[in-house]
C-alpha cells in the first residue's frame, strides 16, 4: 500500500523519527567528547590553582606544571574544625557542586588544601567559592610558609557583568589581597571590601565601582572558608 506522504500521520511520525534520530546523534557526539572535556575540566582547574602561586601555565603544559610544583601527598582535605579527614584527595573535591547543595549542611562541606613548593618555600593553596550578583564566583588564594600572610590570589565567575563585576577576574583586583593577613596572634582575621577609598590599609581592599555585590560576595567567600583553614594552621 502506497504511503500517503501528505497525510498529518506521515508527518507526525516522520517529525517523531527525525527527533529521535538526531538526539540519538547527539548523545553519541556528548557521549564520546565527555572524556575530553573532563580532560579540560582537569587541566583548567590545575591552571588556576598555579595561578594563585603566580605560575603562568597553558592548556598544553599546566598538567607537568602542576606536577612540578604542587605536592599532591602533602596536598589534605580538612572538615568545618580544620581537621584532616582521612581518605579524601585533595583534588577530587568539587566545592562548587558542595556549595550548591543546599541539603549538605555547611559543617558537612570538605575543605580541600593544596600543598605547592614554590623556590624552595612552601606555600598553602586555598580554594574558595561563593556567590556574586548573577551567579557564583570562585577563586584560589594562596598563603606563605608563615601561614599567616597571603602570597597571591585569583577569581574568576560565571554570569557576572562584564565591566563590573566580572572585574574581579583582574590583576589590579586580585593582587590587592597579596600581603593581607588572614590571622593575628592565632586568631583568623577579616578582609573587607571597601569603598571608601582606603583599600591600601591592612584588612583592607577596594571593592569595584559598579560592582559592590560582586565584590561583598568576595569578601564574604574568603573570610568564611580562610576560618576555617586558620584552624587548621593553629593546630601545625
Amino acid at each position: 500500500m502506497a504511503v500517503n506522504k501528505d497525510s498529518n500521520g506521515y508527518t507526525f511520525f516522520f517529525a517523531i523519527a527525525l527527533v529521535v534520530v538526531v538526539g540519538a546523534g547527539l548523545a553519541a557526539i556528548s557521549m564520546g567528547l565527555k572524556p575530553m572535556q573532563d580532560k579540560n575540566v582537569m587541566v583548567k582547574k590545575k591552571m588556576d590553582i598555579l595561578s594563585a602561586i603566580k605560575i603562568e601555565s597553558t592548556r598544553k603544559n599546566g598538567a607537568d606544571l602542576y606536577a612540578e610544583y604542587i605536592d599532591e601527598e602533602s596536598s589534605v582535605v580538612l572538615d568545618s574544625e580544620g581537621n584532616i579527614v582521612d581518605g579524601k584527595v585533595a583534588f577530587d573535591v568539587d566545592i562548587k557542586k558542595q556549595y550548591r547543595d543546599k541539603t549538605l549542611d555547611k559543617k558537612d562541606r570538605d575543605y580541600p588544601l593544596y600543598v605547592a613548593n614554590v623556590d624552595g618555600e612552601t606555600k598553602y593553596i586555598i580554594p574558595v567559592v561563593g556567590s556574586g550578583l548573577w551567579g557564583p564566583i570562585w577563586g584560589f588564594l594562596s598563603v606563605n610558609s608563615d601561614k599567616q600572610t597571603i602570597y597571591g590570589a585569583t577569581f574568576d565567575h560565571k554570569t557576572e557583568t562584564p565591566g563590573l563585576g566580572a572585574e574581579i577576574k583582574q590583576a589590579f583586583y586580585y593582587n590587592q589581597y597579596e600581603g593581607e593577613t588572614i590571622s593575628a596572634d592565632g586568631a583568623f582575621t577579616k578582609i573587607k571590601s571597601v569603598k571608601d577609598g582606603t583599600g591600601s590599609m591592612p584588612g583592607r581592599v577596594d571593592g569595584i565601582t559598579g560592582g559592590t555585590i560582586t565584590s561583598k560576595g568576595v569578601e564574604e567567600m574568603v573570610n568564611r572558608t580562610v576560618e576555617v583553614y586558620v584552624k587548621y594552621f593553629n593546630k601545625i
